[in-house]
C-alpha cells in the first residue's frame, strides 16, 4: 500500500533552495566530469579548473569532493519528489497524473543526465550515512507513485498495482538515461508521452486506444 501524502517528505523545496547559482554550476561541470570519467578518477583540483575556481574559491562553496557527490546525487531526485507533491495535490485524475509524472520525469532526465548517470554508477562512493539518504528518497519518490495507483484503484480508475510492478516500471523510466538520446529528434515530452502510454496500457482499468 502506498504512504498517504501527508507522510511523505516535504523538506525537498527547501532543500533545493539552499544551493546558490555557482554551486549549482559547479555541481553541473563536476556531473559531467564524474560521468565521463567516474568519481574515482577524477581530482577536486580537476573540478575547480573545469568551473573557474581555485582551490580556495572552490570549498567556499563545497565542504568536500564526496558532499559535492551526495549533492549531485539528491539534487534531481529532490526536484522529482517535489513536483510529484504538486501533481498529488493539483490533480486528481489518476491518468493525468501519470502522464504529468512522466513528462516531469523525463524534462528532469533531460536537464540531469550527467547526474543520474553519476547516481546509478557512484553511490557506492558514498558513506554509509549518505547513501542510505539518497536510496531514501528514491524510496520517497516511488511512494508518489504508489499512492496514484492506490487512489486510482479505490477510485475504480486503474487496478491494483503490486509494488514489485511498480518498480518494474519506475526502472523504466529510471534507466532510460542509458539510451534515451537527449537532443535529438523526439523531445522530453514526446518521449513522455510514449512512456506514460505503456504504464496506462498496464495499469487502467480503461485501456488507452
Amino acid at each position: 500500500m502506498g504512504a498517504k501524502q501527508d507522510e511523505l517528505p516535504m523538506q525537498t523545496e527547501n532543500q533545493q533552495n539552499e544551493i546558490s547559482k555557482a554551486k549549482r554550476e559547479i555541481m553541473q561541470k563536476a556531473a559531467d566530469l564524474f560521468a565521463e570519467r567516474g568519481f574515482g578518477s577524477v581530482g577536486i583540483s580537476e573540478v575547480g579548473e573545469v568551473a573557474g575556481l581555485g582551490k580556495g574559491a572552490l570549498y567556499y562553496h563545497i565542504n568536500s569532493k564526496e558532499e559535492l557527490l551526495y549533492s549531485i546525487m539528491t539534487d534531481y531526485i529532490i526536484q522529482l519528489i517535489a513536483a510529484g507533491h504538486r501533481i498529488l495535490e493539483t490533480e486528481p485524475d489518476t491518468r493525468k497524473r501519470i502522464i504529468a509524472l512522466s513528462e516531469s520525469f523525463m524534462a528532469t532526465m533531460f536537464q540531469s543526465r550527467a547526474a543520474m548517470t553519476v547516481c546509478f554508477r557512484e553511490v557506492h562512493s558514498l558513506g554509509s550515512e549518505k547513501r542510505e539518504t539518497v536510496l531514501s528518497l528514491h524510496g520517497d519518490y516511488q511512494k508518489i507513485w504508489e499512492q496514484i495507483f492506490e487512489e486510482g484503484a479505490l477510485a475504480g480508475e486503474c487496478r491494483d498495482v503490486s509494488r514489485i510492478e511498480t518498480k518494474a516500471l519506475l526502472g523504466m523510466y529510471f534507466y532510460s538515461f542509458l539510451w534515451v538520446r537527449v537532443g535529438g529528434r523526439l523531445s522530453s515530452k514526446k518521449i513522455a508521452q510514449d512512456f506514460s502510454n505503456i504504464v496506462l496500457a498496464a495499469v487502467m482499468v480503461d485501456r488507452p486506444a
